[in-house]
């Protein structure tokens, strides 16, 4: 295993699986300008790493994360001095699979990060809330457009209209996380669902993870014909490698023949 860290985040790689860690525990892993920029730049680095194929993201201590850093947040007045760095926006580039491994609270701004992941494990610790109308700022990384996709429009209206949390049970039933397991085994199931991402073939998981949001953002009728043109691009491409693959290996016959 291979470690190195940034200021405000860990990064992790093993066997194909890097592993980012918001590290900020003392602040429930807020979202500070500093912890934005270094997510966004592990997640460029994951990105840019053929090596990598899963990614999983989780937060030190008992957080996941609280959400935009209201503190700093007061004290700047919003204003970021180009310092800040879109994290989701780093997240939607990123075209290996990301696993939220949700540990404590998911809240707000943090909630929108674990929306922005391709699967989510939780903790029993769990707890999703959008407390945006509490604050008083509209949601502006997702958060009004991705949960209702992802729970029903009338759930996600519920959740945002009272700001009332959610636990971790009632989101396994409402679909948004796929496993619930205590919280010391929350990071074993991770890797294990990545262990069987990584049984795919390399080049199978940035094309499904593509086509399944690239479909899921569009109507169903255009979806669907999205699909099929990219199956059969695909096709012809793997006609083009195994032709190229039993080539090279009638090459390779011949000259054993040759060389007697």
């Amino acid at each position: 295993m291979s470690s190195s860290d940034l200021s405000t985040v860990l990064y992790e790689v093993e066997d194909g699986i890097a592993t980012i860690t918001m590290n900020r525990p003392e602040a429930r892993n807020a979202l500070s300008m500093a912890l934005q920029r270094d997510l966004a730049a592990a997640l460029a680095r994951a990105e840019a790493d053929d090596a990598i194929r899963v990614v999983i993201l989780t937060g030190a201590g008992v957080a996941f994360t609280a959400g935009v850093d209201l503190k700093e947040f007061g004290e700047t007045g919003g204003r970021d001095d180009g310092e800040r760095a879109d994290v989701w926006e780093a997240m939607d580039a990123c075209g290996k699979p990301i696993i939220g491994a949700v540990n404590g609270p998911a809240i707000t701004g943090g909630f929108e990060v674990a929306l922005a992941c391709d699967v989510l494990i939780a903790g029993r610790s769990a707890r999703f809330a959008d407390t945006h109308g509490r604050v008083g700022v509209l949601p502006g990384a997702g958060l009004s457009q991705r949960l209702s996709r992802a729970i029903g429009i009338y759930r996600a209206k519920y959740l945002s209209l009272t700001g009332n949390f959610l636990d971790g049970e009632t989101a396994l039933d409402w679909g948004l996380v796929s496993h619930l397991v205590d919280d010391e085994l929350l990071l074993d199931t991770a890797r294990r669902v990545a262990r069987d991402m990584l049984g795919l073939q390399p080049h199978m998981l940035p094309a499904l993870k593509k086509v399944i949001d690239d479909g899921f953002a569009l109507p169903f009728g255009e979806a669907m014909p999205m699909e099929s043109d990219r199956s059969r691009a695909q096709i012809r491409e793997a006609d083009a490698w195994r032709g190229a693959g039993e080539a090279f290996s009638d090459v390779r016959a011949r000259g054993r023949e040759q060389n007697g």
